[in-house]
């Protein structure tokens, strides 16, 4: 699938930096990858955080991932860290 820009809200920020939210059926590996929000790299800055919701096989799944690499045109977020959630009861 691709970047879909609607999805990607600016919650917040200042002094250059962002906190961006995601949220895309897409898995994290198609996110993360290289090229995948270059349709951004005019208002994603570097070491700007990513909140991600992806999807794997329909589970929700909620990474924090930060930009990595924008040269303008194309843009690289890291691989990022998985939130895991147990729900015991």
């Amino acid at each position: 699938m691709a970047y879909t820009a609607s999805s990607l809200i600016r919650i917040g920020g200042g002094s250059g930096q962002a906190l961006w939210y995601y949220s895309s059926a897409d898995t994290i590996a198609d996110a993360n990858t290289a090229g995948y929000f270059n349709d951004a790299a005019n208002i994603l800055n570097l070491n700007d955080i990513i909140m991600t919701i992806t999807s794997t096989g329909g589970t929700p799944v909620l990474t924090h991932a930060y930009v990595n690499a924008n040269n303008g045109s194309v843009v690289d977020i890291t691989n990022g860290v998985v939130i895991t959630n147990t729900d015991g009861d």
